[in-house]
This record gives C-alpha cells, sequence and structure tokens, in this order.
C-alpha cells in the first residue's frame, strides 16, 4: 500500500537507495513477510551499500520515513514490533465468530511426542520472522528481551513442568554477544532452578559457524559489558546481530531443529482429527466458510 502525502524532491543517491530497499522489501514480501528498520538495515550493511554505523541507521530511518510519505515505499512493508496496538476482538455476526473459531481449532498437537519444545527469540524485532513458524509447528514462542525476568522464568518453568514425561528442549535465537551467550547459561540455570532439572537450551543461531558461513555485520563488541572479557578470549573483539541473518536463512535453521525432534506420523494423525472435527463443526453449523 503505497499512499503519498508529501512532496519532496530526492537527490538521486538517495533515490537509488530507495530503489534498493524497495527490491529488498519485495523479496520479504514474496515470502510473506514484513520486516523491520534494523533488518532492512543489516541487509544494506551486508551488501556493502551502507556502512554500519549508527548515523546510516539514523540516515536509513529517515530515508525509508520520507519514501514513504511520497508514496514510493509500501506502508505495509515494515512494522513496529514495540509499538503495537491491543486491539479489541469483534466479529460481523456469530457465523463470523463460528467461522474463526473452526478455523483457529487445534488440538494438542505435542500429544504423544517424546519432546515438549519452545522457541525463544532475545528480539521483538524477528516476532514477526518467527510466528509463522511457531504457529506452524504449534509450539510457544517467547521473546525474552535480554535476560528474563523472575516472573517470566517461574511461569516457563511451569509449562515444561507441566508435560510430564516428555522431554522439555528450548531452542534459543540471540546475538552473539557477551550477554547474548550468557543467556543461554542464564536460561537453562534458572529454569533448573525452578525444579526442570534435564532441561535442555540449544542455541539454534546465532552461532561463530554461521558468522562464518554467511559473513554477517560485525559490530565491536562491547567492552563495559562484565562478560565481555570471557566473550573476547573466545570469539575475539567483534559480535554479531541475529536478526543479520536472512529470514529464509533463520527459517531453515528452525525448520531443520524441529523436524529432527518431531515424531511426524504421530503429529500428522492429530492435524488430520483436526480437520475432521472442522468438518463436522461446518456441518453442524450449516455453513460453508
Amino acid at each position: 500500500m503505497k499512499i503519498q502525502f508529501k512532496n519532496i524532491n530526492f537527490r538521486k543517491k538517495s533515490l537509488d537507495q530507495i530503489k534498493i530497499c524497495n527490491q529488498i522489501i519485495e523479496e520479504y514480501q514474496n515470502q510473506n513477510l514484513r520486516l523491520t528498520l534494523r533488518q532492512l538495515y543489516y541487509q544494506l550493511v551486508t551488501q556493502n551499500i551502507i556502512s554500519n554505523t549508527e548515523k546510516s541507521y539514523s540516515h536509513l530511518s529517515t530515508l525509508i520515513s520520507n519514501a514513504r510519505l511520497v508514496g514510493i515505499t509500501d506502508w505495509s512493508a515494515i512494522e513496529d514490533r514495540v509499538r503495537m496496538p491491543r486491539r479489541q476482538s469483534e466479529f460481523e455476526d456469530l457465523e463470523d465468530l463460528i467461522s474463526v473459531a473452526v478455523q483457529s481449532y487445534r488440538l494438542p498437537r505435542w500429544q504423544g511426542q517424546e519432546y515438549y519444545a519452545e522457541l525463544w527469540v532475545e528480539k521483538d524485532a524477528l516476532a514477526g520472522v518467527l510466528s509463522p513458524l511457531a504457529s506452524e509447528f504449534h509450539v510457544t514462542m517467547m521473546v525474552n528481551r535480554g535476560h528474563s525476568s523472575q516472573s517470566a522464568m517461574f511461569d516457563s518453568s511451569t509449562r515444561f513442568l507441566g508435560k510430564g514425561t516428555q522431554k522439555p528442549i528450548l531452542f534459543y535465537l540471540g546475538d552473539l554477544d557477551p550477554s547474548g551467550e550468557d543467556m543461554v547459561r542464564d536460561i537453562k540455570d534458572r529454569l533448573i532452578m525452578f525444579g526442570v532439572p534435564n532441561i535442555c537450551v540449544k542455541k539454534l543461531a546465532l552461532t561463530i559457524e554461521q558468522v562464518h558461513k554467511y559473513n554477517p555485520p560485525p559490530n565491536p563488541a562491547k567492552k563495559d559489558d562484565p562478560r565481555a572479557k570471557e566473550y573476547i578470549l573466545k570469539h575475539g573483539s567483534n559480535s554479531w546481530e541475529v536478526d543479520a541473518l536472512p529470514p529464509d536463512v533463520l527459517s531453515k535453521i528452525i525448520c531443520k531443529a524441529f523436524n529432527k525432534i518431531i515424531d511426524k506420523k504421530k503429529m500428522d494423525i492429530i492435524i488430520q482429527k483436526e480437520e475432521t472435527d472442522k468438518r463436522s463443526l461446518r456441518k453442524l453449523a450449516g455453513f460453508n466458510r
């Protein structure tokens, strides 16, 4: 959706950058994804179109804002994951309500599986990329925004403990920096403290092997971080952000991890039962939506 609200005369260099941005945006849209400004920024840095500096990020923010205002960049293409409105549910009529309920109907798909899994991510910026995958694999997704609060960790422990004999596994995505590496340890230690002794916390991204393979743009490691000394000894003076990886790469990494632990035959039986139930509900309600 492109709507013009202002007239702005861009220099040729700015128009060239906007054209490249629109091409990146289109690539995301073709994958049914909306990106954040930070993700767009990293794509430009990776392609050596702009430098990896706060000044470049600030300039890009202004450029994209103006490009949207003049109607040459799609308003719906970039999302703000922090300032999300909380809208109340409403329906056209009872039939609309029943239709939505039937469409969203799901059984406990992980029932009978060897594992109970969750997907955690350090940053809000990746929630839009990961939410469809969390829905596909029917798992709880949590954005922990750094080191999680005690309340969030305690609540998480009750979810894992409530799964009986299923083996608990937590797939985690976070930055490769002093704090990002420590969060894996912190999550595991606190879940053990809250009574989940056999929890497996596996960092799917970002790893140093992925840095070597995909070459995301580096940032200086924060030397004032109390965990910096140990990190620098292990990885050097650079750090990398997980949202610098393209969404298709993240998707492949996550899908591979889940497909390794899921008994697909068992889950397919439950999904087939859902579809049978949905057909019965539609027939009972007497409509074809």
